[in-house]
Order: C-alpha cells, then structure tokens, then sequence
C-alpha cells in the first residue's frame, strides 16, 4: 500500500450525533480531499483505474473526498479518515486474476455418467411390470 497521506487536505466541521454540548461547539467531523490527477505518487493507468472505481466518491473538480465523524475526538477521526481513504484506493488499485478455463477430467465425466445410470436404474425399477 502506497503511504500518500501527503497529499492529502482536510476540512473539518461540526459533527452531527453523540457528544452532547461537545457536539454544539467543537468541529470534530473530518473530510479529507485527494486531488488525483495531481498525484505523485501513481502512474497516469493507475490513476484512470483510481477514477473509474471510485467515481461515486469523485466530486466535479476531480477530489476524491471522504467524511468521517465516528469518534469524538477530531484527531481521532483525521486518523480513520486517512486509514479508510488508503484502504479505499488500494482497494482500488487490486486487479483479480482472470479465470483460466478448464475441461472436466475424464474421472469427472466417468463419475458424472455413472450417477446418471444408477439414477435411471432406480427409476426404471420403480414402474410396474405386468
């Protein structure tokens, strides 16, 4: 996982929720912002592929943002919100392997055709003879 946490800005604001008067008068909710197209740290392919699975969370101006209040604290929250946006892109950035196709084995078609017969047996046993 790329550490990018450098680029990254923060707003904060009040945060809705648990906290009683705390919440009233201390900003802690965190939104932090990532402009990626002027990213150092990525190649201009991983950016793209950035972009076209993160788009729901990409604004106009091309920041990928997140909020994030679950704690009291702010500082707290600045944490999680780095933690989550790193876990976000790497998430991101992981290409799955494409599935190979492959044949049955003769076992498996010899076993397949077997339960098939016993199959038709049992149901042939089950009809009346005159």
């Amino acid at each position: 996982m790329k550490d990018f946490s450098k680029e990254l800005s923060f707003k904060t604001s009040r945060s809705s929720g648990a906290g009683g008067q705390n919440v009233n008068k201390v900003e802690t909710s965190v939104t932090v912002l990532w402009n990626i197209a002027e990213s150092e740290f990525f190649r201009e392919e991983q950016k793209d592929l950035i972009r076209n699975k993160l788009k729901n969370r990409i604004n106009a101006e091309g920041f990928l943002f997140l909020n994030v209040s679950e704690t009291r604290t702010q500082l707290a929250n600045k944490n999680k919100a780095v933690e989550k946006i790193l876990e976000l892109v790497d998430k991101a950035l992981f290409i799955p392997k494409k599935r190979i196709s492959t044949k049955p084995s003769k076992g498996q078609k010899q076993k397949r055709l077997d339960t098939k017969k016993k199959i038709s047996e049992k149901k042939e046993n089950r009809k009346f003879k005159y």
